[in-house]
């Protein structure tokens, strides 16, 4: 009996931590506020080779940074849509990171099985360190490194609106 219910209760926070539905915050700040800026010279990420990475490294850009799993289905569902817009934003100065808090060995599995060409990085915090409390969740960061959008839930990213709307953030 305990199996069982340990495997639903497994299951269950496995279906809640993902969602299809779409949220958008804009978090680029008004006058006067403090602006979440990319500032880190230390880094809770790294590339898939282990050598540690910051998101400021990437200052100059606009990073789409997205939080995903290879459980996620919703994460998984929109990695087509995701690929077409990396390719479509590129001229707009552009870099899109997938970073999972999995194992190098899970995302060089999936990247190889799925051949999603995007630039994978392990995610080495914690969730709540990130206000991440479902996945996927993507942060939009324009070229001063500021975090202007956050965006929660499966998001078809090749949409006109979306792509206009990426296209516009500053």
């Amino acid at each position: 009996m305990g199996l069982k219910v340990s495997i639903f209760t497994a299951i269950l926070s496995l279906l809640i931590s993902c969602k299809k539905g779409v949220k958008v915050e804009d978090t680029s700040a008004k006058k006067g506020e403090n602006i979440e800026k990319i500032t880190e010279a230390t880094s809770q990420f790294e590339d898939l080779e282990g050598n540690p990475i910051a998101i400021a490294d990437y200052k100059g850009k606009r990073v789409l940074l997205n939080y995903w799993a290879t459980w996620c289905r919703p994460c998984i569902e929109e990695m087509p849509s995701l690929l077409r817009s990396q390719a479509i934003l590129e001229k707009e100065n552009y870099i899109f990171l997938l970073a999972s808090d999995q194992t190098l060995e899970v995302i060089k599995d999936f990247k190889e099985k799925r051949n999603f060409d995007f630039k994978y990085i392990k995610y080495n915090g914690s969730w709540a360190e990130e206000q991440i409390n479902s996945l996927p969740t993507t942060y939009i960061y324009n070229e001063e490194g500021e975090k202007v959008e956050k965006i929660i839930g499966g998001v078809v990213w090749d949409s006109p609106e979306v792509l206009q709307k990426l296209k516009e953030t500053h």
